[in-house]
């Protein structure tokens, strides 16, 4: 099999893992008949390897990649639905009923999306008129970010040199926003500074962004205890965590999937760490602190 090491993602990084994750979900799809998997090894961080791939170098693969990620092109359906994840339940349910009748066993993309996005099922809001959202979600259209209205610009702003950057080389923080706020270096604090960071500019790895996005159907919401939950999210003893497992034997996309949806109890003692980061609201908006091995 085909080994691509993605040397610029650490899997101890919440962006970086989801790139990962979202880079193996796009080849998978885009290469259906092949055995596409991944393991992660240890190179003093945690470095996800791609196996199986149908291509036989770099430039190559970059070249896939760019191709199902980068363009207006790539903007899935579920994208369209509104700025933010703020429709009225109502309205929610129904684009989710519209999308099962469009879906096909190989044309789920939309399905999965929105199932990521959040549920109708229990409301939010004062009056419990809005959709649930997903724990992923960092913003709802405050300070003019927009957690969907983001992902479109991420779509159309990247370009293969941002995917290199993100997958092979050292992460420089060299690119301007948009950013989904997953990244622990996003949360910049007021305190020890000797003036005001809201007005310094974005810095982010856009081609991480874009390809984290990807692997936001891996992480589906569902109803639980009379409210919404999102896979690979739990309270902790700091609040909301999100876990994350690293895993050596290189599996399958779906295996993958699996290992989420145990949760962190069950797999604990089947990889070679786990990951957490606390979920914490500053401000405006919402943010990941730096991970904590757990294992």
């Amino acid at each position: 099999m085909r080994e691509i090491e993605l040397t610029g993602l650490d899997g101890s990084n919440l962006l970086a893992y989801l790139a990962a994750l979202g880079t193996l979900r796009v080849l998978t799809l885009a290469e259906p008949d092949r055995d596409l998997r991944m393991s992660w090894v240890e190179r003093g961080f945690w470095m996800p390897v791609i196996h199986g791939s149908g291509v036989d170098t770099v430039e190559a693969f970059l070249g896939l990649l760019a191709h199902l990620v980068c363009g207006e092109e790539s903007v899935d359906e579920a994208w369209k639905i509104g700025k933010d994840l703020t429709l009225p339940c109502a309205e929610f349910g129904e684009r989710m009923r519209e999308a099962v009748e469009n879906a096909a066993h190989c044309q789920r993309g939309t399905v999965d999306f929105l199932a990521a996005f959040g549920s109708d099922v229990y409301g939010a809001g004062p009056k419990k008129e809005l959709m649930s959202d997903t724990g992923f979600r960092t913003m709802s259209g405050a300070g003019h970010q927009h957690f969907l209205g983001f992902m479109h610009e991420l779509a159309a702003g990247t370009d293969v040199g941002h995917i290199r950057r993100s997958l092979f080389a050292a992460w420089d923080y060299a690119d301007g926003r948009p950013s989904l706020r997953w990244d622990a270096a996003d949360f910049r604090p007021h305190a020890l500074r000797a003036v005001d960071p809201s007005g310094d500019p974005i810095k982010t790895m856009r081609g991480a962004n874009r390809l984290a996005i990807e692997a936001l159907p891996l992480f589906p919401t569902a109803p639980q205890g009379r409210r919404i939950r999102t896979t690979g999210f739990q309270d902790g003893d700091d609040g909301t965590e999100v876990w994350w497992p690293i895993w050596t034997e290189a599996i399958e996309l779906g295996t993958v999937a699996s290992l989420l949806a145990a949760g962190e109890e069950r797999v604990r003692a089947g990889v070679a760490q786990v990951f957490r980061s606390v979920r914490f609201t500053e401000g405006k908006y919402r943010n990941f602190s730096p991970s904590k091995a757990t294992l």
